[in-house]
């Protein structure tokens, strides 16, 4: 189970690591090679017993042009500590692996992004001798995936923009489409990316939505986590609830669309108990363009 926003924001890219250069080259327009595979490395960067260095991730990554290691740090507010220890981490990585290290930071604020994004210099003042220029991934850069197309499309991206995101104004629009995305991959990574969004929504409301959301679509009893929300139940409660979470999930839909549902159009949406209709009408609630159209068949 991820226990915390840092823990996911930095395990999303153990989970796909294309994912990483991919921001790279179109989020910050770095031009990184195209990797051939990546490896995991250790995280833990002490040298001797006094002093523990340990990063969050560290990925190899092997390209034509030799290989890189990839230093992922999720960062939650500034801390000036960092600005001893990222130069620490490069210099002592390059000596080791003799790789070029390229450190990545990732926050869900804006603030905090700015400041990790500021050049460490060290040394004489204007005419440092060492200087670190961090790539941040952030609120600012990473795109707002609304469109449930373009979430389809890469999976792996529109997670990184709920978790980035969670907090904005577009918050429920990036959910939804990113729960029918998830639809359209294998159910065990739906899964672990479902763990990461949750544990990145500090928004309590924003949450909310991604659970009934999610106990709608069934990835989030693949969890343990639903057994903290719920309790332990029968199978019939299990059901109900994701009955429960569709038609809410609907109902969201058509608020965030401006859409009014007449109250015979909404009692037969929570009357419902079938979760393949159920999801039917979840599908044709981001197209239709009157709620009475839900039930019917066709284009």
């Amino acid at each position: 189970m991820v226990s915390s926003s840092h823990e996911a924001l930095h395990r999303i890219f153990q989970k796909d690591p294309a994912l990483l250069t991919r921001a790279l080259q179109s989020v910050l327009r770095i031009p990184f090679p195209e990797p051939r595979e990546f490896a995991a490395m250790n995280v833990d960067l002490t040298e001797i017993e006094p002093v523990e260095k340990r990063v969050d991730t560290l990925l190899r990554a092997e390209t034509d042009d030799g290989a890189y290691l990839l230093v992922v740090e999720s960062q939650g507010k500034p801390d000036d500590r960092k600005r001893g220890s990222w130069p620490y981490y490069l210099s002592y990585l390059h000596e080791k692996y003799r790789c070029e290290p390229v450190l990545i930071v990732i926050t869900q604020n804006s603030a905090t992004a700015r400041w990790a994004a500021e050049p460490i210099h060290l040394g004489v003042r204007g005419c440092p001798s060492l200087t670190v220029r961090p790539f941040v991934l952030g609120p600012d850069n990473v795109p707002v995936i609304v469109d449930e197309r373009e979430a389809e499309r890469d999976v792996p991206l529109a997670v990184l923009s709920a978790m980035t995101h969670g907090r904005g104004p577009q918050a429920a629009a990036i959910l939804e489409n990113l729960a029918t995305a998830l639809r359209t991959i294998d159910p065990d990574s739906a899964a672990v990316f479902v763990q990461f969004v949750d544990s990145c929504l500090a928004d309590r409301q924003a949450q909310q939505m991604w659970r009934d959301l999610m106990t709608a679509i069934q990835y989030f009893w693949r969890h343990p986590l639903a057994e903290q929300v719920r309790g332990e139940g029968r199978e019939e409660g299990r059901e109900e609830g994701r009955a429960e979470g569709w038609a809410a999930a609907i109902l969201r839909t058509f608020q965030r669309r401006q859409i009014d549902v007449p109250d015979p159009v909404r009692d037969r949406i929570l009357a419902s108990t079938d979760l393949d209709e159920l999801g039917t009408w979840f599908d044709r609630s981001h197209e239709v363009a009157d709620a009475g159209e839900l039930f019917t068949e066709g284009p």
